[in-house]
């Protein structure tokens, strides 16, 4: 058949700094969609868009088209308020998982639809399946029941959500344009509104670690993540996170989960709790049930009860033991002194390079690789000491590993630094919310 216009067109016109009109932007995201775009055109316009930018219209039409390409999901029939939180990926961030039993304990409904990781950043869905039985697909009709019986799911998106973005994420991983704002929001934001939750609060990460390095970019995808939900009718507020530093002190797939129960049984790292915390109120809040103290709900146990329903709901048991590494190896520290810094990217791709992350789309991952993080910055370490214990089923992975973190930047620059200062406030309990952004 006759198509409206030329991808040619499109991409000139974006590449000379032009702005895209409502049809054009239909015509491609179909187009797309239908293979009629091919992937070098797409991939092309999308270099396009990152360098020359979108305004606030070309940004929202670009999102609407892109939620347009499939179907929506309604959970108005539910007799809880719903809420979802996305996060922008980061190194050790586990929040997800005592996070959604968590805000499901204090009343609302929490449909979780979340990814598998690439690269240095972990996959909520890869963690989650380290625990044996646990199933990450789940049709629309298995979803609402598990909504209504237990109160959260965690769980991949259906093929039929947002099919647009699902292509166009692929191709901007592999052509460098994943930190392009206007197709990242949109991304996030297609998915998110698809889904049909009534309020949801955005993590965006900041620092080494996190896909964006810099705070006003941060404050930039905020923004515009927060304005595209408030004009969708999404009750939407976002934190601005730091991820100079690991959450936690663990980063990887059976070994985060571990960390996550700890926090479930009122326990776990100061910096988890405090973030788990700080997007559970947020969550709660945008469904009118900030009467409710989630701290309490971690304290008295109900937390972890919804936890146990959750995966035993999806056919995970709550009670196996979760998989360990069959090698492990200590960095040790090279002197005496405070740790002054430990940097986020360089324990992610250590972890990444360990098996707990994938290369490539569809590469198995390592259910018990990973990193343990034995000091943070602030704590006092003594040489000999172990700073890190990496984890593997496969040694001759160990050097890679530990070269991401002795040599940094390709002249030997470790990923922490010991100072003489005095000891001060462990990373764990470094306030962990740097701004927020609401409508």
């Amino acid at each position: 058949m006759s198509e409206a216009f030329d991808a040619v067109d499109i991409i000139r016109t974006k590449r000379d700094g032009g702005s895209l009109a409502d049809d054009q932007i239909d015509w491609v995201i179909d187009a797309y969609t239908r293979d009629v775009v091919a992937d070098e055109q797409m991939a092309a316009l999308a270099m396009a868009i990152l360098l020359r930018g979108m305004d606030r219209r070309e940004i929202a039409r670009w999102t609407a088209a892109m939620i347009d390409s499939g179907e929506r999901m309604d959970f108005s029939s539910l007799p809880r308020p719903t809420a979802d939180k996305h996060s922008t990926g980061g190194v050790g961030d586990k929040i997800t998982l005592p996070l959604a039993p968590l805000v499901a304990a204090c009343g609302a409904a929490v449909p979780q639809l979340s990814g598998r990781g690439l690269g240095h950043t972990g996959g909520t869905l890869d963690k989650l399946e380290a625990i044996p039985g646990w199933r990450a697909s789940l049709s629309n009709d298995e979803m609402m029941r598990q909504l209504a019986d237990v109160g959260a799911v965690v769980c991949a998106a259906g093929s039929g959500l947002a099919p647009a973005d699902k292509k166009l994420y692929a191709l901007r991983d592999v052509t460098g344009t994943v930190e392009s704002i206007p197709l990242l929001a949109s991304s996030i934001m297609s998915k998110k509104i698809a889904e049909g939750t009534g309020a949801l609060v955005l993590d965006v990460k900041v620092g080494s670690g996190a896909f964006l390095k810099h705070p006003e970019h941060a404050r930039e995808l905020a923004e515009t993540m927060v304005a595209l939900g408030t004009d969708a009718g999404v009750r939407t507020v976002a934190l601005i996170t730091g991820m100079d530093t690991p959450l936690g002190r663990t980063a990887g797939n059976a070994l985060e989960v571990r960390e996550s129960l700890e926090v479930l049984a009122g326990g776990g790292p100061a910096d988890v709790v405090e973030l788990t915390l700080a997007l559970a109120r947020e969550m709660l809040a945008a469904t009118g049930l900030d009467d409710v103290d989630p701290a309490e709900r971690l304290a008295d146990g109900s937390a972890m009860d919804v936890w146990r329903r959750m995966v035993a709901a999806q056919g995970g048991d709550p009670d196996a033991d979760l998989p360990e590494a069959k090698e492990t190896s200590a960095v040790v520290a090279d002197a005496d002194g405070v740790l002054e810094r430990l940097d986020a990217l360089a324990v992610g791709v250590a972890a990444w390079r360990l098996g707990a992350g994938r290369a490539r789309q569809g590469e198995p991952v390592q259910a018990g690789a990973g990193v343990v993080l034995h000091a943070k910055p602030g704590d006092h370490v003594r040489a000999g000491q172990p700073l890190l214990t990496l984890h593997t089923d496969t040694p001759e992975r160990f050097d890679r590993a530990l070269s991401a973190l002795t040599d940094t930047d390709g002249e030997g620059s470790a990923a922490w630094v010991i100072g003489a200062g005095d000891p001060g406030d462990s990373g764990d309990r470094a306030d962990i919310v740097i701004d927020r952004v609401d409508a």
